[in-house]
């Protein structure tokens, strides 16, 4: 089957999967259905895609045999699962197996492994900013007023600190304030680590979040939204930081808005 024909979504949490269903449905796409997770997936995604599977995080079989039975040959991973769900796992059989398989659990080992099992199916993975490209970080000053050369080199320390974070598979996002790395994202996700870097610098903060140096396109993808810049806003975050060509800026316009309301600066290099 064609792709414009018929598409999957494996949908996490927050506004991501509404926009891709939203965005492959203007690109001609014919059919959609998606794989929804018990207390991750928003229900009001239901609105946007044909069929909409209920199924627990883990249930890798149940997955794969939905793709099958709707006969869906291209699927995208859109959303983040919560780390909580992560290790609150009850992963069935085929899931257990995999993951005794591999000797490090991280996001990309664990999703790349599930990808090998989609294959095995004959569903090809697709990059998660397909029918999205739109939406990807164009470079220089998006929102906000110009930085100051202060901001400028926390950027550029933040970024080069970041880089080597995420290719270590720890984490994407750093805040730093005047020099000084106040928080790096692990586990806990870019939310919780921008409010625990909020708490610590108090105000005028600088948030810088990066692709891994040998990212995968089709899963973990940088992604900003309305939400994150709220949580900046109110942390006390001055400047976001993203890399150019390879961050999601969903529901861009309003992201942009939100970020001058907040008189924040919104910055891709």
């Amino acid at each position: 089957m064609n792709v414009t024909e018929t598409l999957g979504i494996i949908a996490g949490n927050g506004v991501y999967p509404r926009l891709l269903a939203d965005g492959a449905r203007k690109a001609g796409v014919g059919k959609i259905v998606a794989a929804g997770f018990t207390d991750e997936t928003d229900p009001v995604l239901k609105q946007h895609v044909d069929v909409l599977e209920w199924m627990r995080v883990g249930q890798l079989s149940r997955l794969l045999k939905f793709f099958r039975g709707q006969e869906i040959h291209h699927a995208i991973m859109a959303g983040q699962i919560a780390p909580k769900n992560l290790f609150d796992l009850r992963p069935d059989l085929r899931a257990l197996l995999l993951l005794g398989k591999l000797k490090e659990r991280n996001a990309e080992s664990i999703f790349a492994a599930v990808a090998g099992e989609l294959a095995k199916i004959d569903v090809n993975l697709l990059p998660a900013t397909t029918f999205l490209e739109d939406s990807l970080a164009q470079s220089g000053l998006i929102a906000g007023p110009k930085l100051s050369p202060r901001q400028e080199h926390d950027v550029e320390l933040g970024w080069n600190v970041a880089k080597q974070v995420a290719r270590l598979d720890i984490g994407q996002t750093i805040i730093i304030k005047n020099g000084t790395i106040v928080a790096v994202e692990a586990l806990e996700g870019t939310n919780e680590a921008i409010k625990r870097g909020g708490t610590l610098a108090h105000e005028g903060a600088v948030m810088v979040k990066v692709s891994k140096p040998n990212q995968d396109m089709r899963f973990d993808v940088p992604v900003i939204g309305v939400e994150t810049v709220r949580i900046a806003s109110e942390s006390g975050v001055r400047v976001i930081a993203v890399e150019a060509g390879k961050t999601l800026l969903l529901e861009r316009d309003a992201v942009a808005e939100s970020a001058e309301r907040s008189k924040m600066s919104l910055v891709a290099r």
